[in-house]
């Protein structure tokens, strides 16, 4: 009976046009903009398209940085940034070297992507901050050299398994850390807008689901996550992708010793604060769905058919449902978008009780013009129901009674929904407690309904009823049900 829901609750995300004034406005792109605008015949580079020692003041000065101790450090950044993406072409020094042969450096020019930062729309803006994002992403997961001496061999080269790196594993579980962060950011019983300890999110990587205490070895292993995660998010911050308060670093008790968990709720601030900007929402998504993850953004409805609105929002929070669909009835005339609802909410399959559920609901958002669109399903044996539901709501006169055997199709229907929905267990059962105290002899007519979902329908009663003589009658009945069906 259970519709396919939604992996991940929908995402608010902001206008395009605003994300990319959040793009240009991150720091490291924006520097690197600058840089790029910059560059010119005079601009060395070496052989990796670095900028040559002698370059860096003049970029330092150029991006205000000369207050900073990494002033360099930020320029070097910045001018790798412009050279992942785009904004600086980078010319082997070779070609055209002068007539003594002698000038072997590079050369360096504003790229092609730069023209897009003034020139291009806000989906080229964004897709050139997604190139920063996953540049930036890659720069993240290098590993952290404490003593370079002890990985060089003796032909000068880094030993890469000296290092004990492996690259997937990294990637991995970053990848995870911000699918967590993303998680917990659009989840209704997440902190929203607000950040998130880090020593939480590097717990939710490391603590097994099903352990209790967490051991010794354990709190080891999430000291270490949350000291890795503190290098990731000081690069991450600068593109924009997230707001970090990093480890405080009197909590060391010397250079390079881990801090301790905290010990209470008051002291957690200092252990490392991020959360997820309205950018970094956009670019973690991004990344989902480029990995093939439903990854549902509110909005994403708006110009699909009634079909499609009703089967995509039925893994929705309640909020975010009702807000996509007011989004989707928007411009839409009141009177066909009636008809076109009712007409998708037809069905035997295991997802149409769900999609009346959300019929109903969304023609509670319309206005009286969609009146005659109800009336002209009254009859029908599938819609007849909530048409007189909806007409009741608003003190519509000459509203026909209905007859019995729709009154009890109605029941079963609205419980398989209820069910499908995994809503409030409360109210479930208050549901079904109401609806068999006021009609005497309840299972004897539910379980002659002919509804596909009757059998499943009349079982979950059984479970849910807190009268222990109703569930059996429940049971009984979901046994003639399957009895009667063949099921």
């Amino acid at each position: 009976m259970s519709a396919e829901h939604p992996t991940l609750p929908p995402v608010r995300l902001r206008a395009d046009a605003e994300l990319a004034r959040d793009a240009l406005a991150a720091p490291l792109l924006a520097h690197a903009v600058r840089l790029a605008r910059w560059a010119g015949p005079d601009t060395r580079v070496d052989a990796g398209g670095e900028l040559v020692d002698e370059q860096l003041p003049e970029a330092v000065e150029l991006l205000g940085l000369t207050e900073d101790e990494d002033g360099e450090l930020w320029a070097g950044d910045a001018w790798r940034l412009a050279v992942d993406t785009g904004l600086v072409d980078v010319q082997d020094g070779t070609e055209g070297a002068g007539d003594d042969g002698g000038d072997t450096a590079g050369r360096a020019a504003p790229g092609e992507n730069l023209a897009l930062v003034t020139g291009g729309s806000p989906q080229d803006v964004l897709a050139l901050w997604l190139d920063g994002f996953d540049a930036v992403f890659g720069d993240a997961l290098a590993p952290v050299i404490d003593d370079l001496d002890a990985i060089v061999g003796e032909d000068g080269e880094i030993d890469i398994e000296a290092l004990d790196w492996d690259p997937e594993a990294e990637a991995e579980f970053l990848e995870g850390v911000l699918g967590n962060l993303y998680l917990l950011t659009v989840s209704d019983a997440g902190p929203g807008d607000g950040p998130v300890p880090l020593p939480a999110l590097a717990a939710s990587m490391v603590v097994p689901d099903d352990m209790g205490e967490p051991t010794d070895d354990v709190l080891e292993q999430v000291s270490d996550a949350m000291m890795r995660l503190d290098e990731q998010f000081r690069l991450l911050e600068p593109i924009g992708l997230v707001d970090y308060q990093p480890v405080d670093e009197a909590l060391m008790a010397e250079e390079g010793e881990e801090p301790a968990p905290p010990v209470d709720d008051e002291d957690v601030t200092r252990y490392g604060m991020v959360r997820l900007t309205p950018l970094g929402l956009y670019g973690i998504r991004a990344r989902m769905m480029d990995a093939g993850l439903d990854a549902p953004a509110v909005g994403d409805l708006a110009d699909k058919g009634a079909g499609a609105l009703l089967d995509g929002i039925s893994g929705y929070p309640e909020a975010a449902a009702r807000e996509e669909t007011a989004a989707w009835l928007s411009g839409r005339d009141a009177l066909g978008a009636a008809r076109e609802l009712l007409s998708a909410a037809r069905g035997t399959d295991a997802g149409s009780p769900l999609r009346r559920l959300h019929c109903q609901q969304t023609l509670s958002l319309v206005g009286p013009e969609a009146e005659p669109a109800v009336r002209e399903v009254l009859d029908d044996a599938e819609l007849g129901g909530l048409a007189r539901v909806w007409l009741a709501e608003r003190g519509a006169a000459d509203v026909p009674a209905p007859p019995e055997s729709m009154i009890f199709w109605l029941a079963i229907d609205t419980i398989a929904a209820q069910l499908d929905a995994d809503g409030d267990l409360e109210e479930l059962q208050e549901l079904i407690e109401g609806l068999t105290g006021r009609h005497s002899g309840f299972f004897e007519a539910a379980w002659r309904v002919e509804h596909p979902a009757t059998g499943e329908v009349l079982e979950a009663m059984g479970r849910l009823h807190r009268d222990k003589t109703v569930a059996k009658e429940a049971r009984k009945a979901a046994f003639k049900a399957r009895s009667r069906s063949g099921g």
